[in-house]
Formats: C-alpha cells, structure tokens, sequence
C-alpha cells in the first residue's frame, strides 16, 4: 500500500530518478532539472532505493543517510523531492517498484528517468525489458558514456521505439515502450568521485 509521502496528484506528469544517492550530487540535480525542463514535467521524484542488488552492501551509506542527502539537494526547488517510496513498499527491482507505483497513482503520467551511464548497464537489471514497458523512458547524456550509449544492448533492443528529442514533452503521453535519448549539457558530477574526494580527505586530515 502506498503512502502519503508517495502521492501524485491526479492528471500530473511526474518523471522518476531512481538511484542509490550515495551520496545525491548536483549531477542528480542537473538531470532532474533537464527533465522539468524538457519533459514539461509538474515534478521529480528522488526515489531512493533500499539497496541496489548492482552494487556492493560495503561502503553504501544507511537509507536514512542517503534519503537524507536526496533531500538535501532537492531542497532549493519545490518541484523536485525526496521519495522513499521502495523503503514503504519493501520492493528491491525497478521492476517491481514501478507497476506498483504506476497502479496506486492510475491519474498520473510517469516517466523513468536515468542517465547514459545506467543504460548502458540496464541489461544487468532485474526484468529490464518490463520496465520499457511500464512507462516511458528519458535517457540523458553522462559521461563519458555519451557517444557510446545507442550502440548498448538496451538501445538497440529498443531501437524501434526511440524517439527524437524535439518530442521530449509529448514523451509523458506516450503509451510504453517509448523512450527519448538526450544529448544535453553534460554534469561530470558522480557519487564515486565525491566519497573518494572525501575518502582522501579524511586520510590526509
């Protein structure tokens, strides 16, 4: 069962990141603000998940830590929020996640939101082909991953339903699959370089 801290509003357009947010950076914010723009977007969900099954339980902060830096970033723009919708559902997969969000909010319109990087490595996923069609999909460009990313698994099974990026904001209206790949300003920004500037710091202080 959903809760309160999950809700849309009826005939919004939502797009969701998904991610570890360990921690939430500004190249988090950058997409998210790329997607507002872009999409036509009403709002960003920072879906926080419990544990990626991708990356190791080692050096992953709490769900409390991570929330809380997605909050952070997310505090200088009312349309963008925190969300701890896998914590509430207990589910771990995107494939999971998401027809039980799409269900609770029947009134909303969602767009999964990610960036080349993790497209390049969604054939890894749990069920990734159910995700393609579950809701529609905005790629935005990361690198250094950007001139490879249509050639990956992923794209190119879905290479039929691609659309170009002139039709971003009709993107939400489109029944899945349907996705849009976009070549935009690029945010270096990335969780590993923060917690090893970080780790360096602590070591030489």
């Amino acid at each position: 069962m959903m809760t309160d801290a999950a809700k849309g509003a009826e005939g919004q357009r939502i797009g969701i990141l998904g991610g570890s947010f360990n921690p939430a950076h500004d190249g988090h914010l950058h997409i998210a603000q790329l997607a507002l723009e872009r999409l036509g977007l009403d709002a960003v969900w920072l879906m926080v998940a419990l544990q990626n099954p991708l990356k190791p339980v080692a050096g992953m902060a709490t769900f409390d830590e991570r929330f809380a830096s997605a909050h952070s970033i997310a505090a200088g723009d009312p349309r963008i929020s925190a969300r701890d919708v896998e914590a509430h559902l207990g589910t771990r997969f995107t494939a999971e996640t998401l027809p039980a969000v799409v269900e609770a909010h029947s009134g909303v319109r969602f767009v999964w939101i990610m960036g080349a990087d993790n497209l390049m490595q969604m054939d890894q996923w749990e069920d990734w082909t159910s995700i393609f069609n579950t809701v529609p999909i905005a790629v935005f460009a990361r690198p250094p991953y950007d001139s490879q990313v249509l050639a990956c698994t992923v794209a190119t099974r879905f290479a039929d339903c691609r659309h170009d990026e002139s039709r971003g904001e009709a993107l939400a209206d489109m029944g899945p699959p349907a996705w849009i790949y976009f070549d935009t300003p690029l945010n270096p920004e990335s969780a590993t370089q923060i917690r090893s500037r970080r780790n360096r710091e602590t070591a030489s202080g």
